[in-house]
């Protein structure tokens, strides 16, 4: 038989959560087995310790219980995935005040209706963030990479071309004018440009096994 495990996630405001502790000890839940959240709603399930210690350590069979389901995430999509995710791992869930129990029928039948619910809050989120994108595109707003500055180019390329000629390593060119390698050898492809030769390699200490370990078995660890 599984163990039935509690959790309790309060906000920062709210400083005990002892009606939720009591409603779950109260159901049968020990004492040792209730993990206990203490932050804003607004952060996401994989945010909160607690419920990713009680994830880690409850086993198929095993039961959660909650004060209410909204205690599992700080929206419907992610209560949804949280809840999600348990049923594929054999974890089973109860709320306690709302009475959700996703074994039975009655149950499924909720959590059929909020992932309606969550399906029309993704489709409302989506038409803010297009509406927005179309309001700020009015006002002159640009979207994309922002466009080159040939200027600030041709300034960094004189100071890549001199660097070069004294000698300097690509690596050590690009890295004082703020680039990648890659995007300093294709600048100085398009500008035409001698390019440097392939830094010479480095010698790091203890990094991997020599020639003389490479002919010999690696050995097991028990």
């Amino acid at each position: 038989m599984g163990l039935l495990l509690g959790y309790i996630r309060v906000s920062t405001t709210d400083q005990h959560g002892l009606a939720q502790r009591d409603a779950l000890l109260a159901a049968g839940v020990s004492e040792e087995y209730i993990y206990f959240d203490q932050l804003s709603g607004a952060k996401a399930a994989k945010e909160r310790p607690g419920l990713t210690a009680l994830l880690a350590f409850a086993r198929d069979g095993d039961t959660v219980l909650v004060y209410r389901i909204d205690r599992l995430g700080r929206s419907l999509i992610d209560v949804l995935n949280t809840v999600a995710g348990m049923q594929e791992r054999g974890i089973g869930l109860r709320s306690l005040v709302d009475g959700i129990d996703p074994s039975t029928a009655s149950g499924r039948l909720q959590l059929g209706l909020f992932a309606t619910l969550a399906e029309y809050e993704r489709e409302l989120i989506n038409e803010r963030v297009r509406a927005g994108v179309m309001a700020a595109k009015a006002r002159g707003v640009k979207f994309g990479q922002k466009p080159v500055d040939e200027t600030t180019v041709e300034d960094k390329m004189e100071t890549a071309r001199r660097m070069l000629s004294e000698g300097k390593t690509a690596e050590r060119v690009a890295r004082a004018v703020g680039w990648s390698r890659a995007t300093l050898y294709r600048y100085l492809k398009h500008y035409g440009a001698e390019q440097p030769a392939a830094d010479a390699p480095r010698i790091v200490m203890g990094g991997g096994r020599s020639r003389y370990a490479e002919s010999l078995p690696v050995p097991t660890r028990d």
